[in-house]
């Protein structure tokens, strides 16, 4: 494969300080072998996306950025909501809450809805709780949590929403943490594919729990354990999955989030607005094995090497120049036809100092011909330090000058058109 750049620099962001600075690159790419790619793949789900886990790119999507009822998929955000207290140290896998009458009688034996029958007033460690949750789907061990460690299911939500936005996702509102009909628990595809993403590499640990396939689980007093087998179907597709939830609600259909590493690659996907279980499993199976049929990685910039610059307002240089961290990959599609990459680099501007070395401080987006999109942090290559006074009188006359020449030659081409 060989890669030819021109790089063009786009002032756009001059407008205003808060707005997007846009460096594009156009790239011609050329491939020995030309065939069909992301354009031939169609799903019954009415949302879908499959995202390369390493580098966040989209592969396929599907009105991935609806927000819609994410029934139990929405346990994702309870159990991340739990793993950050147990990677804070705030609770233990030992400790143990309580079973109150409002979680056995809602989410428990008596509400009869998905749940690890954790027996009234008793103890229930955080460890049981959470494997009743990631392999039985457990209303009543999401609401013995919440519970525990807010005080009730309202106060836990609100906790699940506060980290959604910590975490970057921008539009998820939760109600409650089981997942059950809420008018304020909504998710996009996309968003779960994001929070899938998040768990996986930011709790390896504990990742682990969605993988396990079996839950025998015994309460003290109980002769026989229960035996709770894994609701997830793609753990036993032979497709190399190891997680994530499943997910059913009457009113938005039968949904499922899973993850599988083939070859050293790991892929997300999500399918949602289903008919039946069955066609949940052949959906979810059929979207990860295209992706891993169809994509491969791809060299961009070798590591060390300058991707762009970025425009510092004040600094003892104009420019900090952008690079990875390491090596930059994309997921191309493995044989496309007529294939081009448009790359842009992002970033907040102009940026002001000091700016440190390792700083990340932009994106390099880059969309492919078949609509794949990949997005990866650019990191200041050097310091760029605060410049003196005078420097920064003078660079601040240069931004207000090109803005007004910018302004002026919009308002030229608004009166010739």
């Amino acid at each position: 494969m060989n890669l030819f750049f021109k790089k063009i620099i786009i002032p756009t962001g001059l407008r205003s300080h808060c707005l997007w600075f846009v460096c594009v690159l156009a790239v011609a790419l050329s491939f020995s072998t030309l065939n069909a790619h992301a354009e031939g793949f169609t799903t019954k789900a009415k949302q879908a996306i499959l995202m390369d886990a390493k580098s966040g790119a989209v592969l396929f999507q599907k009105n991935a950025y609806d927000l819609v009822p994410p029934a139990s998929m929405s346990k994702l955000m309870t159990l991340a909501v739990v793993f950050e207290a147990l990677r804070t140290g705030k609770i233990t896998l030992s400790d143990t809450f309580p079973v109150s009458e409002h979680a056995w009688r809602t989410g428990g034996a008596p509400s009869g809805t998905s749940a690890m029958f954790a027996p009234l007033h008793k103890q229930v460690s955080v460890e049981d709780l959470i494997k009743g949750i990631a392999i039985q789907s457990g209303n009543d061990a999401c609401i013995i949590l919440a519970e525990g460690m807010a005080g009730g299911e309202a106060a836990f939500a609100k906790r699940m929403t506060d980290f959604a936005r910590k975490i970057g996702l921008k539009k998820s509102t939760f109600g409650n943490p089981t997942g059950l009909p809420h008018p304020d628990q909504i998710m996009s595809a996309y968003e779960i594919a994001q929070l899938a993403r998040y768990i996986i590499y930011k709790y390896p640990e504990y990742y682990k729990y969605f993988g396990m396939k079996k839950f025998p689980y015994q309460p003290k007093g109980r002769r026989r354990p229960y035996a709770f087998y894994n609701r997830n179907p793609l753990l036993s597709a032979g497709i190399g999955a190891d997680g994530l939830k499943t997910g059913h609600l009457e009113v938005s259909g039968y949904g499922l989030v899973g993850s599988a590493v083939q070859d050293g690659r790991r892929l997300i996907a999500v399918v949602h607005g289903l008919k039946s279980k069955r066609e949940r499993k052949q959906e979810g199976k059929k979207l990860l094995e295209w992706g891993f049929r169809n994509f491969t990685k791809h060299k961009l910039f070798a590591e060390g090497e300058i991707v762009g610059s970025a425009r510092v307002l004040g600094g003892d240089k104009f420019y900090v120049p952008l690079t990875g961290d390491g090596e930059i990959y994309v997921i191309l599609p493995r044989n496309p036809q007529n294939p081009k990459l448009y790359a842009e680099v992002r970033y907040k501007g102009p940026l002001k100092p000091p700016v440190k070395k390792g700083d990340q401080v932009a994106t390099l987006r880059v969309t492919t011909s078949s609509n794949t999109i990949n997005e990866i942090p650019l990191y200041a290559a050097e310091d760029v330090e605060e410049a003196s006074v005078v420097r920064r009188g003078l660079d601040t006359l240069v931004i207000l000058g090109f803005r007004w020449a910018s302004d002026k030659a919009s308002q030229m081409l608004g009166r010739g058109s």
